[in-house]
């Protein structure tokens, strides 16, 4: 059962060795619905990561890398194991076999599904949002966030006076960011910042926010800016495509 803290956060969701047309089109999409998805590529560091979130969601490709043989196998170590057995396991393949649904739904019971891909995307995305929903996949968060402190090239510029202020971002999403300066701009609370510039690696976005507030942290003060109406679509997409990033980038090192 949840926790709290799950309840809140909501639950992370894995495709173990998705294709290249669920990785580039299915997976992208979910990101931007603001679903917590990771991309795995084995399937033994995998199941060692589920221990550590049991209530996750795991949607494995039974037509890649391993033969349907080794998928049972796995599936059933996963659904057996008193840590993992918690985890909603969901079945991808390209064909819509029938011999194959019988073993993954009425042998093993997989409990989200056996999903044809060959269907068309907009089908396969609704599909697999309508089972996360279902399933409170994101729990009572709306927004993903990522914690961006110690990451040199996620800065923020904020217009001051003639120039700017450069700051640093210590977390975001798409409906906002707190960020730390070492001069403080003294923004006030409620002021439109009409033209910031938001540096995520190697891209550079502009937006319009609202400065929140602001609060102490130790000796730093801490902004919270609130992207306002007119900030562009295409930048938030671009904000929700970084958080994927960064969060697949911290997975991978708890996957290595």
């Amino acid at each position: 059962m949840a926790d709290d803290n799950t309840s809140f956060a909501g639950r992370k969701i894995f495709f173990i060795h998705p294709s290249v047309f669920t990785q580039n089109e299915i997976i992208s999409e979910l990101a931007q619905q603001e679903h917590e998805v990771y991309i795995a590529k084995d399937e033994d560091k995998l199941k060692k990561v589920l221990k550590k979130y049991p209530d996750s969601f795991v949607f494995a490709s039974i037509d890649e890398t391993l033969s349907s043989a080794k998928w049972e196998t796995w599936i059933r170590s996963v659904m057996g194991d008193e840590d993992t057995k918690e985890i909603k396991i969901g079945v991808l393949s390209n064909t819509n076999n029938e011999e194959a649904r019988k073993l993954f739904l009425n042998t093993l019971k997989v409990q989200c599904g056996f999903i044809p891909v060959k269907l068309e995307k907009s089908r396969v995305i609704k599909t697999l949002s309508d089972i996360l929903t279902a399933a409170g996949a994101k729990g009572r968060r709306k927004y993903i966030r990522a914690d961006t402190r110690g990451e040199t090239m996620t800065t923020i510029n904020v217009p001051n006076n003639s120039t700017y202020t450069t700051g640093e971002i210590r977390d975001i999403s798409v409906v906002g960011l707190s960020c730390v300066f070492a001069q403080d701009p003294e923004l006030g609370k409620n002021s439109l910042l009409s033209d910031i510039q938001i540096k995520l690696q190697s891209a550079l976005l502009k937006a319009e926010a609202i400065v929140f507030g602001s609060r102490m942290d130790g000796e730093e003060k801490v902004y919270v800016l609130v992207f306002s109406q007119k900030t562009d679509p295409s930048v938030k997409t671009k904000i929700k495509t970084y958080i994927q990033k960064n969060l697949q980038a911290k997975m991978d090192t708890e996957l290595k």
